[in-house]
């Protein structure tokens, strides 16, 4: 038996990982960053094989992490979690920075950044798992608090996008949920709730093009409630 519950226990940050360079750099929500050794610094990234960011660490061998301040608006985790960079330049009206492997560094709502060079990659089956040899690191704002995991799903309401390593996807752990009239759908990213009662349209009749009105996910990023 596995109690989901259980699993929400362990405590996680919520950060933006970045690679890239000035002509194409691309980032994700993380809330897999952790040090694995003190001399020299190493921190351990874990990024889906499916992320455009994946391809862009293995091809610079390099990765920045923002550190997320606990009240990142919901556009920052629209834009970094539930939008692919093959198709959106999420870096574009941004505040980056270039750290001195060139990568990008994004300093919207970071309290803190870190810079790492890819000494080791580690295939753990869905997901890649980069090992960084810290080489800077720089503190942004030392009254800020970070962003937890917890504080996202409690407070915030929000959830772990398809391609986190955290993700669970409770349909196939739950039984079926009951018909009704009319249904409810949440953003993955923000915890809006789209109302078809009140919003006195189907979900399913909403163009392909509709987007979330807080946070700008899009339509394929909404679960049933």
């Amino acid at each position: 038996m596995i109690e989901i519950e259980a699993l929400y226990r362990i405590t996680y940050g919520l950060f933006v990982v970045s690679s890239g360079n000035t002509d194409k750099g691309n980032g994700f929500i993380s809330n897999t960053v952790f040090q694995v050794t003190a001399e020299p610094p190493q921190f351990v990234v874990c990024c889906n094989k499916n992320n455009f960011t994946a391809g862009l660490i293995e091809k610079t061998k390099a990765f920045s992490v923002s550190i997320l301040e606990k009240e990142t608006p919901p556009e920052i985790m629209g834009r970094f979690g539930f939008k692919s960079g093959k198709d959106f330049n999420k870096m574009e009206g941004m505040s980056v920075i270039y750290g001195q492997t060139g990568v990008p560094i994004v300093l919207n709502s970071s309290i803190a950044y870190l810079e790492c060079k890819v000494v080791k990659s580690v295939d753990v089956g869905t997901h890649m798992m980069f090992i960084g040899e810290l080489i800077q690191s720089v503190l942004l704002d030392n009254i800020k608090e970070p962003l937890t995991y917890l504080y996202y799903r409690q407070v915030k309401k929000g959830t772990a996008p398809k391609n986190a390593p955290t993700y669970i996807d409770k349909s196939k752990l739950e039984g079926p949920v009951t018909a009704d009239k009319y249904k409810k759908f949440k953003c993955m990213a923000c915890g809006y709730i789209y109302d078809e009662k009140a919003e006195n349209i189907s979900f399913s009749e909403l163009p392909d093009s509709w987007i979330c009105p807080v946070c700008g996910s899009e339509k394929s990023e909404f679960v049933e409630v």
